[in-house]
């Protein structure tokens, strides 16, 4: 019993399910007895009223535009905690996962705009290979047990933090509709507040999920994507004072099993169904799959790479304790897994535009990160067995 308490609380498991959720959602797609059931799943709404009368209140649209607030919360509180207290705290220990994970979006984008560089509708996704899939990443991780050295670990997270944070920028800049104002104006509104809130110390978790339910509305009618406000929520709440028992705290340690084990095995789902009928042999090594597998595969790991190693021939930043650049190498390749933001951006970027692309984009990322996960997996054993 113990031992399934241990697996159920472990970083691998969590990757385990999202595997799971993706290779079900596939086959479902695929099968003539369950394609129409599961697109049908996707598109039911119960009535036909629409949110700021421009969101169908689709299954998709409650998976992706609310659910995935809840995720996007996590990730701000995390942000904020390792900011405040963690691997991001000081100057010296924030610069060397900065500057990898600037290395680790603008390496990849290049040679996703490389690939497609023929194609105008292609290159709207260009930040598709920019992010790194927390959850699974360091599920793989995981799977290595105490043979990796904590410094690796710490770098890592604080690595995947700092991507996702910058992926969080990318949407709000690039992959957001043309804003309504005075939603807009409202949306700075209720942030005022909430710095309010902050400044006198409300610890009432009901007081700040409502200020982020109001924030969420306003932010969806404004044209931004209503997701952002859980990063906004999360980065506004007071953690300093009391610990362990803050309220942002207290509503991470409440949060993370509903996200792990809910939340993103619903999004994998919802999501990673690609549609192979109608796909050619040429549609799946085209461009764009080919662009979006190249980016996570080669250019995370060589960007991440190249400027840490860069930067620390130049004295900028240090390498971390009994590291070498081998293991940073190694981590880079790991990075590629960037299952969920990518997913997330391709269905941002092509959502609109007609079923092939967004199909041969989540081909690409599936395929991508995959043998990201296996080649990271490998080199991480190898060189640690050792």
């Amino acid at each position: 019993m113990s031992g399934v308490l241990k697996l159920v609380k472990s970083d691998a498991a969590g990757g385990v399910i999202l595997i799971i959720a993706a290779a079900l959602a596939i086959l479902l797609a695929n099968l003539d007895s369950t394609a129409v059931g599961y697109q049908s799943f996707l598109n039911w709404q119960p009535h036909s009223s629409a949110a700021g009368n421009a969101h169908p209140l689709t299954t998709l649209f409650w998976v992706n535009d609310v659910l995935m607030v809840f995720f996007f919360l996590q990730v701000g509180l995390e942000v904020k905690r390792e900011l405040i207290s963690g691997a991001l705290a000081s100057r010296q220990q924030a610069l060397f996962p900065l500057i990898a994970a600037l290395g680790g979006m603008l390496a990849p984008a290049l040679i996703f705009l490389l690939f497609t560089r023929h194609s105008s509708e292609g290159q709207s996704g260009w930040a598709i290979p920019t992010a790194t899939d927390i959850a699974f990443a360091l599920g793989i991780l995981a799977l290595l047990g105490n043979r990796v050295p904590v410094a690796i670990k710490v770098f890592l997270m604080a690595l995947a933090v700092i991507d996702d944070l910058g992926a969080i920028v990318i949407i709000a800049l690039f992959y957001s509709g043309s804003p309504n104002v005075a939603a807009l104006a409202m949306a700075v509104a209720v942030i005022v507040v909430m710095a309010v809130m902050n400044r006198c110390g409300v610890r009432s978790r009901i007081a700040w999920l409502v200020a982020g339910a109001a924030l969420w509305y306003v932010v969806l009618l404004s044209g931004i994507h209503a997701t952002l406000a859980g990063v906004i929520l999360g980065m506004m709440m007071p953690v300093r004072g009391e610990g362990s028992n803050s309220a942002a705290a207290r509503l991470t340690h409440q949060l993370e099993p509903w996200v792990r084990w809910l939340i993103l095995p619903l999004f994998a789902f919802a999501n990673a169904g690609v549609v192979l009928k109608g796909l050619s042999v040429g549609d799946m090594l085209s461009a764009l799959p080919l662009g979006i597998m190249a980016g996570l595969l080669i250019g995370k790991p060589l960007g991440i790479t190249l400027v840490c190693w860069l930067s620390a021939r130049l004295g900028i930043t240090r390498l971390p304790v009994s590291t070498r650049i081998s293991d940073i190498a190694a981590v880079g390749v790991l990075c590629g897994i960037g299952f969920t933001m990518s997913v997330f951006i391709a269905t941002l970027a092509y959502g609109q535009q007609g079923g092939a692309l967004i199909n041969e984009a989540k081909l690409g990322i599936l395929g991508g990160s995959i043998l990201s996960a296996l080649c990271g997996y490998c080199l991480l054993r190898y060189r640690y067995s050792r």
